[in-house]
């Protein structure tokens, strides 16, 4: 089910896309690779150009979400908020740093 919403949003994707399409990529494969692509393309019943542009659309986005994207354990998730909802007092450190920059950048 999951795989069907990935092509149908690449799908969504690509078909506005291919719309305004002005650029052109070439490139070679080998025949093994070629007809890998021939058969899935027929098997989904686009043409091969589509199915590739689609595939390589959802893989570029999602190399893209996962560059971007933070994911960490709930337990860090309760931390990171505590500490925003609940910030240490600043310590020494802090409070000289925070006058070196008022200082240096002439707040009051």
């Amino acid at each position: 089910m999951a795989a069907n919403a990935l092509l149908n949003r690449a799908s969504r994707r690509t078909s506005q896309t291919s719309k305004r399409a002005g650029a052109r990529l070439e490139f070679r494969v080998s025949d093994e690779t070629q007809e890998l692509f021939k058969r899935a393309s027929e098997m989904t019943g686009r043409t091969m150009t589509d199915f590739v542009i689609t595939a390589a659309a959802e893989a570029a986005h999602q190399a893209i979400e996962r560059a971007e994207v933070v994911r960490i354990s709930l337990k860090s998730q309760e931390c990171f908020a505590d500490a925003l909802l609940s910030p240490p007092k600043p310590n020494d450190a802090l409070k000289r740093a925070f006058e070196r920059r008022r200082q240096m950048i002439g707040e009051e």
